[in-house]
């Protein structure tokens, strides 16, 4: 009843084997939409079933009941399952559990006809690891445990050792929502031992075969696998890059920050930066700009997370990310130009001054010129000498550069202005002298013009150069003709008056001016006065005092001074005009 049963479980298999075979191979070279289909979830539990060929090879020598031994052979047993269920700890590796039976419902050791064709039963736990990829799943296992072996003569099914090695490859299908699997095929070899001990009567008529089963066996397995759970794969490593400052001119620094995500904190992780002018070997790097152009400029970040030494070896274990800066051309300079003052004469100075300005703070060097004259810079300001130039505007040039080349220029004028002549000099009125007093001698100096005529006489020491000019007046009586044969003219007392004190100046205030720097005139004013004024170098009297005319002061007599009361002596003699 079993052997009927197992018979027809087995066929069963083998029917739904040979059925799903063209299903994966057509699944295999079907096209795959836009592209291959992403790799599932590895499966926590794999549960297998499937057919399996066994192929040992053993050799027994039995004492046969007659005397003697006999050998024989185990043969190939085409009829088989195995089964197995694997736990993985994680993608790769997993612990297993596989069993095998072969023949296993025919027992030799109840028949007296002997068979080749022994059963086995095998049930090893070990250690199994996969390799998953795509829709495929290779593997390798390792097995060890205990098996029941029968045969291949009459000898009894007995415990023993056993040990597989080997491993296989599995279809990943999309059925049962990626759940099931095809084992395509799984290759073994089987070590099996067994001692079903000597040949003997176990009993009166009972006689048991026995020998040593040493089997060297080759299983060839397939079927389906149903994936139960799954192991879901840490996230993949994430890296994104950030500038800062995005826009930078020659020569600012750079420095780019790497953000990072999911990285194992068990693992190690390893920075690595590349581009112009980058250094760096760990979260963030910087950029040496100063020998860049301007321009736009990437540098590309990675990290590699893993045990030292094998970073980045699996999958998601690396990430990179790229970050884009801008670098300017430096701004040129701007310079404005001031001259103070702006109005000078000729040879005169006048102070320039540039006033310079970089937007990025760049070194600036001055330079100056003049369309005429000569300039002289130190820094910021020049001196501005005028000598030689001509009158009018005189451009004047401030030129300022930096240390990269820029340069900007900007001007302002100087005016020269011509001295002025000096002023003319004039004549200025000093002082006068009154003759009222004295009516007997109405044309002598009196002691009360002394102190005009020292003022007089310190002008003329003060200035060298400027003379007096003493104008006489008279009254309008004293111009009114008298009748009489000695009468004077009029105009003689307004004469005798400057004459006068011209002398009185010469010979009385012992001044040691000279008679020549007295001017004698007459006015035409009337009062019984002398005016005195002061003529400097270069005045011309007669445009500031006009109306006067000159006296010959050879045709007046001079009256000396005397006290009141004296009366000069009559002379015998004819009057010397000149006395």
């Amino acid at each position: 009843m079993l052997a009927r049963v197992f018979k027809y479980a087995w066929l069963v298999l083998v029917v739904a084997f040979a059925a799903l075979v063209p299903v994966a191979l057509v699944a295999q070279v079907a096209p795959a939409g836009k592209g291959a289909p992403a790799e599932n979830p590895p499966s926590k539990w794999d549960i297998f079933v499937g057919y399996s060929y066994f192929s040992p090879h053993d050799t027994v020598d039995p004492i046969q009941l007659t005397g003697g031994t006999a050998p024989f052979s185990f043969k190939p047993e085409s009829r088989g399952l195995t089964e197995s269920v694997a736990y993985f700890f994680n993608r790769n590796v997993g612990v297993q559990l596989e069993s095998g039976q072969h023949d296993l419902f025919t027992d030799t050791g109840a028949s007296t006809s002997g068979s080749s064709n022994s059963g086995i039963l095998t049930i090893e736990p070990g250690i199994i690891f996969r390799f998953p990829y795509g829709h495929v799943t290779p593997f390798v296992h390792a097995l060890v445990g205990t098996a029941d072996i029968d045969g291949p003569d009459h000898e009894p099914y007995t415990w023993g050792f056993g040990a597989t090695a080997g491993g296989g490859l599995d279809y990943n299908t999309n059925w049962f929502h990626h759940h099931l699997k095809l084992r395509i095929f799984q290759a073994d070899y089987e070590y099996l031992h067994a001692d079903s001990g000597v040949s003997h009567f176990a009993s009166p008529g009972v006689w048991v075969w026995g020998d040593n089963e040493s089997v060297n066996a080759v299983k060839l397995s397939a079927g389906i696998v149903f994936g139960l759970g799954s192991i879901i794969p840490p996230p993949p490593v994430t890296m994104a890059c950030t500038p800062s400052p995005v826009t930078i001119f020659p020569g600012d620094p750079v420095t780019i920050t790497s953000t990072t995500a999911d990285l194992d904190p068990k693992l190690n992780a390893i920075y690595s930066w590349s581009g112009t002018g980058v250094s760096g070997t760990g979260t963030t790097a910087t950029v040496t700009t100063g020998s860049l152009a301007p321009g736009t400029y990437t540098v590309t970040g990675e990290v590699k997370e893993g045990k030292p030494g094998k970073e980045g070896l699996k999958p998601g274990q690396t990430a990179d990310c790229s970050a884009i800066f801008n670098v300017k051309a430096f701004e040129p300079p701007t310079v404005s130009c001031s001259a103070n003052p702006a109005s000078i004469h000729p040879g005169d100075m006048s102070t320039i001054t540039a006033t310079g300005i970089s937007p990025q703070n760049r070194p600036l060097t001055y330079t100056f010129s003049a369309s005429a004259g000569t300039v002289t810079g130190n820094g910021n300001t020049a001196s501005f000498n005028s000598t030689g130039a001509p009158t009018g505007a005189v451009g004047i040039t401030c030129n300022a550069a930096d240390d990269k080349g820029g340069t900007a220029s900007s001007g302002t004028s100087v005016t020269i202005v011509a001295i002025p002549p000096p002023p003319l000099p004039h004549a200025t009125a000093l002082c006068s002298i009154s003759f009222d007093k004295d009516l007997k001698r109405p044309t002598r100096v009196d002691n009360e013009a002394k102190a005009c005529l020292d003022q007089v006489t310190d002008a003329l020491k003060n200035d060298p150069t400027a003379t007096v000019v003493v104008v006489g007046e008279s009254t309008a009586k004293e111009k009114t003709p008298k009748k009489g044969k000695h009468v004077k003219a009029p105009e003689d007392f307004a004469a005798e008056r400057a004459v006068n004190t011209k002398d009185y100046l010469v010979n009385e205030e012992q001044s040691g001016i000279d008679a020549s720097r007295i001017i004698v005139r007459t006015g035409t004013g009337d009062s019984k006065s002398v005016e005195d004024y002061l003529v400097p170098a270069g005045a011309t009297f007669d445009n500031d005092v006009q109306g006067t005319t000159a006296v010959d002061t050879g045709a007046i007599k001079t009256v000396t001074r005397q006290p009141i009361g004296m009366v000069e002596p009559k002379k015998k003699h004819k009057k010397n005009p000149a006395a």
